[in-house]
């Protein structure tokens, strides 16, 4: 432990290097090694990104994109892991960014390491989504808010710009984070003389031309993700939900900042009321709001609207907690730091432990049906080669929910297109008379398999039946019956539409 410590107190720069590699190479492996089929986030993403949208019916398309430049890059699923690696690689170096001239590169370490705490970072950061590509530009967004603040530069304002407009095109929920920053620079007097010069009005046109595209895409379309975002965030049902609801925010993120906290108590003992020399007024106000704006945002809109919450909105919203922390430390003695590296490693090592017991140990004892060890590459096998013996054409469409019908669509040689529930409203790139021309199989899993289910007959009426077949989830022992139906190709149905 001394020499451990000698080489961070030297070398804290070097140290922090080292930390993104581990992170890099043990939370790629793991889920390539351990996730026997995609997860359904990722499968949602091969299902949408291939459509090239400004727009989906769910959440706007970035990280779906990114998803479909991956596929068409390298081809493997271990690339979508790394992927999301390399999205915490650009976070922690941007976080790396931003605390390292307030606290110095010592500082900035802990405060990674403190922030390493959370499962947000790795546990369930592979399974890469809308969640995970928040986090690089919120980052970006507390790193260049910070700048522009201090220096005044327009270089500043326009990453602060970019920073937003892209976090729209990866999540609405980037309107917890513009309120704070915009409230921030009204209320704040030494912020307020900013608006005497260009940079927020540079900050605010880029983020417009950057998320223009699908601003103008959600006015055509009716705003139409957003009541998707509605129906997650449920309305309250009596008075007691308004405070109800922000608590159990509170609750839930607190229990997921348990590791975190556990990593930098050792540094809670040496905290004073107010911040070190090094962080002055300005600096320790703006990391203040970094760390605690966007989470009391989202706290005050569920108190006024007493709307839901979901826990794992929490995903960008602690980025700046660790700098916080540190912040508050008037120096960071060898006995804390001996501490503060023990505890992080134990608490890493926990979560790859918890991960490896999850994925290959539980799954034989809780008997619970895990979505990595789903049969995909089977299904997919088998419904393509009986589509092609019974039309002897490759199989181009799939009528069927997200998680059956993205599946086949990942997996098979011919990789259909899915008419998501066999709703042309979900899918609206979907041609109609190109999927009878060409034929399409329907499948199910949660109906009986000799009816076809209600919402598949508007498209799909004079769909054949055919015989049902069972497989077996590839861990866990779990069975799942697929049912499937063929649309026969019409090639003259399209030439009469």
């Amino acid at each position: 432990m001394s020499a451990l410590l000698d080489i961070v107190e030297r070398r804290p720069g070097a140290v922090f290097a080292a930390l993104l590699l581990l992170h890099a190479v043990v939370w790629t492996a793991l889920p390539a090694t351990l996730y026997l089929n995609l997860p359904l986030d990722l499968i949602e993403a091969r299902v949408y990104g291939r459509e090239w949208q400004l727009g989906y019916d769910k959440l706007p398309p970035l990280p779906w994109w990114m998803v479909e430049i991956t596929y068409r890059i390298f081809g493997r699923d271990l690339f979508y892991y790394l992927l999301a690696q390399a999205v915490i690689v650009v976070t922690f170096v941007l976080i790396w960014q931003t605390a390292r001239p307030l606290v110095g590169s010592l500082g900035a370490l802990v405060a990674l390491l403190i922030l390493d705490g959370q499962h947000y970072f790795h546990y369930t950061a592979q399974k890469f989504n809308h969640d995970v590509i928040q986090l690089p530009f919120w980052a970006l967004a507390g790193f260049s808010f910070h700048a522009a603040l201090r220096r005044g530069r327009t270089l500043d304002w326009v990453l602060l710009g970019l920073s937003v407009g892209f976090a729209l095109w990866a999540k609405y929920f980037v309107v917890a984070l513009a309120i704070p920053l915009a409230l921030f620079m009204l209320l704040n007097p030494s912020s307020r003389r900013h608006f005497a010069t260009p940079g927020p009005y540079v900050a605010l046109v880029v983020a417009l031309l950057v998320a223009g595209p699908h601003l103008i895409w959600l006015v055509q379309n009716e705003f139409l993700p957003l009541k998707y975002a509605e129906a997650r965030a449920a309305p309250p049902r009596h008075l007691f939900d308004h405070l109800l609801n922000p608590l159990a925010f509170v609750a839930g993120q607190l229990y997921f900042l348990l590791p975190t906290l556990a990593i930098a108590a050792p540094l809670f003992r040496d905290m004073r009321h107010s911040p070190p020399t090094t962080v002055d007024q300005d600096d320790w106000r703006i990391v203040t709001l970094l760390a605690f704006g966007p989470a009391a945002t989202v706290f005050v809109l569920s108190l006024l609207t007493g709307r839901s919450t979901i826990t794992m909105w929490g995903y960008p919203l602690w980025p700046f907690l660790g700098l916080w922390i540190v912040a508050l430390v008037k120096s960071i003695r060898r006995d804390r730091l001996a501490a503060v590296v023990t505890i992080w490693g134990i608490v890493f090592s926990t979560f790859v432990l918890a991960f490896i017991v999850n994925y290959s140990v539980l799954p034989d004892y809780d008997k619970r049906l895990r979505a990595v060890h789903f049969p995909g590459r089977q299904l997919a096998d088998e419904i393509s080669t009986r589509f092609r013996l019974l039309t002897g054409r490759p199989l181009s469409y799939v009528v069927a929910n997200m998680w059956v019908g993205g599946n086949i669509a990942h997996y098979a040689p011919d990789h259909p297109r899915v008419l998501i529930d066999g709703s042309p409203a979900r899918a609206p790139w979907i041609d109609l008379g190109d999927l009878r021309a060409r034929g399409a199989v329907v499948v199910w899993t949660d109906s009986d398999p000799r009816v076809l289910p209600i919402r598949y007959r508007a498209v799909a009426a004079d769909a054949e039946i055919q015989d049902p077949f069972t497989l077996s989830y590839l861990r866990g022992g779990g069975r799942v019956v697929v049912a499937w139906a063929v649309l026969r190709p019409r090639p003259a149905f399209a030439a009469a539409e």
